[in-house]
């Protein structure tokens, strides 16, 4: 599953505008988008991915993804960085 990607990431970016600027800068490889987010703040990240042809996968909650990424509250977001 996905979730191990997350937790197997050296340079993971946590959260919506963390991920959309890294995103913008060309530095993005794969990007997990918790299902349970409001669509007005994932839409962003999904068009800004699928223009640049980045990898997206969807997972089932915000605190799933959180969890998955070492923290303690959900997370609608979050990006595995190219350098990784």
């Amino acid at each position: 599953m996905s979730y191990e990607k997350v937790k197997n990431a050296k340079n993971l970016l946590i959260g919506t505008k963390q991920t959309k600027k890294a995103i913008a800068q060309g530095n993005v490889k794969e990007v997990f988008i918790a299902k349970d987010a409001d669509q007005h703040i994932i839409d962003p990240i999904v068009n800004l991915c699928e223009d640049q042809g980045i990898t997206i996968h969807f997972v089932d909650s915000m605190k799933q993804l959180g969890k998955a990424c070492g923290i303690q509250v959900g997370a609608a977001a979050a990006a595995i960085q190219k350098s990784d």
